[in-house]
């Protein structure tokens, strides 16, 4: 379509019409506003995880048994350095009622000096005693609390729930997802009843105990740290980024008054890019979605967008009234140039922004679908709603004069930036540009996937929650950097020596692991109970080898303490670690894999042994296929997977229909899939399948493995994984749609590698620069590349629909690029600095990954502003030749 059908046509559908289109707007808006009042915070903990990720499938089968990653820690520091005192003993028994008594905590597994599942063990002439460690008629007395100290060292809880030196005592509890408010035990049909555990404002809960526990006991510092503690102090401070969006109005307000001199084309940019935030925050409402702390800051991305679009607009508009038009006119031919680009770029910002839905976390698809919507209502917002408004607008002789005058002040700087589309400037711009991009690349593969700070690395390493963090894991043995690692066997696995040696010698390998802080499990407890049983004697310190030994050692463990269930066939091994470092994370995770193939693979090689004789007899076999099949089946098992029985005798006449019979999870009608997939009719199959599960359960393939994982650092390793797998397909996908568009909008490939190729640059100096600032790969950072490739090629779009037009009309490169620079260059260069410091003002943020943000950000936006004015008319110079 050519330029002067556009411009009638945008003339007959909106401006004839414009007080019907903007009353229109004004009433959507008005409704908008009335749904962003009904805008929620949603901090859940299930958005924050992968939740189809094979570690969160064992995380969710068994958090009702041995607790999700939501725990928390309150520690009591007595200040004397003391804790055997009444006053001390008084702040913790009310510690421990007031924690236990937060809506969503589970209160069967909260766990203190006071709770009743925290007993001691010891041996005496009739045999094993023991009880509470404080009894119930505890009276603070001096004898009471020597008793009490005694109490704690049988019950070998120093590190755990009393702090190495004596000086602080713990409350250790875990948060349910959803629980009854009415208290009452769920039934089946009880659904309905249950409520989402609300976590800020079990943070809020835990800081009001911290603050009214301070208060009436001088003597007592009260140190919380826990996921829910987390989020309540990343909401709380989140809540300041209105600080940093009114530090970011008034100065891009500053900005744009010093771009266009007139404080009505200051205004009406801002207004439409507020009209655009309120539009996506409604839809966002209307739709049923929350804002989560991530998140919170898209709003004022968009709105940051919203004016560098419509200072493009602004600039179209001022440039057509310098040139004679009236400002009716003028507004109708902006429009007409800018809705093509303008809506290719923001259509590609969208495109880009809907990659992030590949990730399978809720958190950061929801990031993608609030940052898609803002960025689509611009296209309405800013390329229509603006320019109706600005055809309603008067400029004075004396505005206009100043017009022309700035332009052709600036047009000698236009002509020097020219020559980078001038030999041989442009060749050594390439050359420079190319080797960027290798140093980048290079510096990139140093990156690391997950957290490389210890502590919540969401927060600032000064905030009270990462002192608190400090705290805890300098003086106990045990935090909230944890994963249970599931020992899964046959029922009553404990009571088998073999299994229960290998559990040992599983831990004492994890213990050797460096970043290990201590480790805990039941053989470690049957050892300790062992010797007490042999008068405390360190030789016997060990696991026992007769079956009723060991019963006996185990016989006073409960299901309280997490490590074994009701039938003793899972048994957790607790590793605690110093911090959730990703190296820490991978070192461990590889510790488990490594360990785990060690007992898993002689098995599967037995296995296979011994079945293939069978699949030589079968005619017509192939083989490869089989034996893969035979392979997945396996490692599906050793994942925690179950045997699958073999198809009932009647229905194998029609197999590829039918459901065989499944114990666990492992496969549906599996039978019929194995004989699909090999070829094998469905009596061959079953056949196989029987012999299979007999040869698995000889060789033991059943009787141990360790199933990664729960616990908080389960999460964290689950997460870094999903980050990692994400991340290559989710740049390909934005590229490809941002290559595909710019194809459809240039119909050039010339002209598109000449746009992408500088983004593909600053995507790898981006990636050096989180490796040389130490920035981890992470659910915050990762959405971040995206962003700043969908935003970045706005500039390389508007600028290249101008200058491909001139080079079409015949042109050389370098004179089609200073027309263009004297269109539309001073509002490429103004955009990328609104952008930039929009987003700047994030560093300042109390968040250290809305800091973390605002730096790559900023980089972003400034690096490809300056890859579109500088590498991409080299590129053009290099690819047109006249």
């Amino acid at each position: 379509m050519t330029k002067n059908k556009l411009e009638t046509l945008v003339s007959k559908i909106f401006f004839s019409k414009r007080t019907l289109w903007i009353s229109l707007f004004a009433v959507f808006t008005v409704i908008m506003a009335y749904f962003v009042t009904q805008l929620r915070v949603d901090a859940s903990f299930e958005k924050n995880i992968p939740l189809k990720h094979e570690y969160m499938q064992t995380y969710l089968e068994y958090q009702e048994q041995f607790g999700g990653a939501n725990r928390v820690l309150v520690a009591l520091e007595d200040k004397s350095g003391n804790i055997f005192n009444t006053t001390f003993f008084e702040a913790l028994n009310e510690t421990t009622g007031r924690v236990a008594g937060i809506s969503g905590v589970n209160q069967p597994q909260v766990e203190s000096l006071f709770t009743p599942n925290i007993r001691y063990i010891e041996a005496s002439e009739q045999g094993l005693e023991g009880g509470p460690v404080i009894p119930a008629r505890f009276d603070g007395s001096e004898r009471a609390l020597n008793q009490v100290r005694e109490n704690i060292l049988k019950a070998g809880i120093v590190g755990r729930l009393v702090s190495n030196e004596f000086e602080s005592a713990m409350v250790s509890a875990q948060l349910l997802s959803e629980y009854n408010p009415t208290g009452d035990e769920v039934t089946a049909d009880d659904g309905d009843q249950m409520v989402q555990t609300d976590f800020v404002r079990v943070a809020h809960d835990l800081e009001q105990i911290r603050t009214d526990i301070e208060a009436k006991y001088p003597n007592v510092e009260v140190h919380i740290i826990g996921f829910s503690k987390m989020i309540g102090d990343v909401s709380d401070a989140a809540g300041g980024v209105i600080v940093f969006f009114l530090i970011a109005l008034a100065i891009t307000a500053l900005l744009v008054y010093w771009y266009s001199r007139s404080l009505k084309l200051t205004l009406l940019p801002i207004l439409t890019s507020i009209i655009a935030v309120v539009w996506q925050l409604g839809i966002l409402t209307a739709l049923g979605y929350g804002i989560d702390p991530m998140s919170i800051l898209v709003p004022f991305l968009i709105f940051a967008i919203g004016v560098s679009h419509g200072v493009q607009m602004i600039n179209g508009v001022q440039h057509n009234v310098a040139h004679g038009m009236k400002t009716y006119n003028a507004a109708i031919a902006a429009c007409a140039t800018l809705i093509v680009p303008g809506g290719v770029a923001l259509i590609s910002d969208t495109v880009g922004f809907l990659t992030l839905q590949l990730i399978e976390i809720d958190i950061i698809r929801e990031l993608a679908v609030t940052a898609s919507i803002g960025v689509a209502v611009l296209i309405l917002t800013n390329l229509l709603l603006l320019p109706l408004l600005l055809s309603y607008t008067h400029f004075s002789d004396k505005f206009v004069q100043g017009v022309r005058k700035r332009e052709q002040a600036r047009e000698k700087w236009w002509k020097i930036i020219a020559g980078f589309a001038r030999k041989p400037v442009s060749t050594i711009v390439i050359v420079v540009g190319l080797l960027l991009g290798i140093i980048g690349y290079w510096q990139s593969l140093n990156m690391k996937v997950g957290d490389l700070q210890a502590g919540a690395p969401t927060l600032r390493q000064d905030s009270t929650y990462n002192q608190d963090n400090k705290y805890i894991t300098e003086t106990y043995a045990i935090g909230t950097d944890v994963i249970y690692v599931l020992a899964k066997t046959k029922a009553d696995g404990c009571t088998y020596f073999d299994i229960m040696n290998n559990i040992d010698q599983f831990q004492w390998e994890m213990n050797n692991v460096k970043g290990v802080q201590s480790t805990i499990s039941l053989p470690q407890v049957a050892k300790v109970v062992n010797g007490m049983l042999s008068e405390g004697n360190l030789k016997w310190k060990i696991l026992p080898k007769d079956e009723a030994v060991l019963v006996q050692s185990i016989s006073r463990v409960e299901t309280g303490t997490g490590l074994l269930n009701s039938n003793c066939s899972i048994m957790p091994v607790m590793v605690f670690l110093d911090d959730h470092k990703a190296e820490t994370i991978e070192r461990l995770v590889s510790a488990v894999k490594e360990f785990q193939q060690s007992i898993f693979e002689p098995k599967k090689e037995e296995v296979l042994t011994q079945i293939q004789p069978l699949i030589d007899e079968i005619d017509g076999a192939n083989e490869s296929v089989i034996i893969s099949e035979v392979n997945d089946y396996l490692y599906s098992l050793s994942r925690g997977g179950e045997l699958v029985l073999p198809s009932e005798p009647n229905s194998s006449e029609e197999t590829d229909n039918s459901e065989s019979e499944v114990s666990g999870d492992t496969s549906n009608d599996y039978p019929s899939v194995l004989s699909s997939k090999t070829g094998l009719g469905a009596e061959q199959a079953n056949i196989l399948l029987i012999k299979l599960n007999e040869q698995i359960l000889d060789a033991g393939v059943l009787d141990l493995n360790f199933l990664l994982a729960t616990g908080p650092v389960g999460v964290m390793a689950a997460t870094n994984e999903a980050v990692s797998e994400a991340q290559i397909p989710m740049m390909i996908w934005v590229y490809l749609a941002v290559t595909l568009l710019c194809l459809i909008s240039f119909r050039s490939v010339r002209g598109t590698i000449c746009v992408i190729l500088p983004l593909v640059v600053v995507s790898f100096l981006a990636q050096a620069l989180m490796s040389w600032l130490n920035i981890g790969l992470t659910v915050a950072t990762l959405p971040v590349i995206a962003l700043g490739v969908g935003i970045g090629v706005d500039y390389g779009i508007y600028i290249f629909s101008r200058m491909v037009g001139f080079i079409r009309s015949g042109m050389s490169v370098a004179d089609a690029y200073f027309e263009t620079l004297k269109l539309t260059g001073n509002a490429v260069l103004f955009t990328g600095l609104t952008l930039a410091i929009g987003v700047s003002t994030w560093l300042m943020s109390d968040l250290q990954f809305q800091a973390d943000m605002g730096i790559m950000l900023t980089f972003m936006f400034l690096v490809n502003m300056l890859g579109a004015i500088i590498l991409l008319p080299a590129l053009a110079a290099l690819l047109y030749r006249r």
